[in-house]
């Protein structure tokens, strides 16, 4: 009965000791994670492709292993960004047909964002090369933020859509995917078709 009145005695001081300091409690703010970004510097596409373009020197290219990828799918894969630029390229033939398709496939693969995505921005554009481009900003939760495809209008068709290998929210990535865009766009920039 002593040692029960003991701990009886013990747990009523550390609840009454508990209960009587109130611990300072400040909510935190909403916090990110940092991410240094390199510096932006390029080099040459390696021959053997129908195109040439200039690429992040933080990125390596690799084949597109995919079941369905042709000769000159690759993709530009930033393995510290886990960051992915899929390039897909067609050879339309001079097929008026064919060419169409390519343009009806790469709106379609855009427009299958729209359940997700808030807004989608399309831009047309010249490259210095003289080529009409098709450049589109997703903006929301979407598994691909930045697309474009650019076409000579007889015989090449080639796509560059963004993908990450991430489960991190896009408001998060979003210094990322501007590093990435800006290498993007210089993809188009110098991208040259070879005959």
């Amino acid at each position: 009965m002593r040692y029960f009145s003991t701990v009886a005695g013990l747990l009523g001081l550390a609840l009454l000791t508990s209960c009587s300091s109130t611990p300072d409690f400040t909510p935190k703010p909403k916090g990110y994670n940092r991410i240094d970004l390199p510096a932006h510097r390029y080099q040459e596409l390696p021959g053997g492709h129908p195109y040439s373009f200039e690429y992040s020197k933080e990125a390596v290219i690799k084949r597109d292993s995919s079941y369905m990828a042709q000769p000159h799918w690759l993709n530009v894969y930033y393995p510290k960004l886990h960051a992915n630029v899929q390039i897909t390229y067609m050879d339309v033939q001079r097929d008026r047909r064919l060419y169409n398709k390519m343009m009806e496939d790469a709106r379609k693969l855009t427009g299958k964002h729209e359940i997700k995505a808030t807004a989608i921005d399309e831009r047309i554009l010249r490259t210095p090369s003289g080529m009409k481009a098709s450049v589109f900003e997703l903006q929301g939760e979407v598994p691909s933020q930045f697309q474009f495809y650019t076409t000579d209008s007889t015989k090449h068709f080639l796509r560059g859509a963004l993908y990450f290998r991430t489960a991190t929210a896009n408001d998060s990535l979003a210094p990322v995917i501007e590093y990435v865009k800006t290498d993007m766009v210089r993809m188009l920039n110098t991208l040259k078709y070879k005959n």
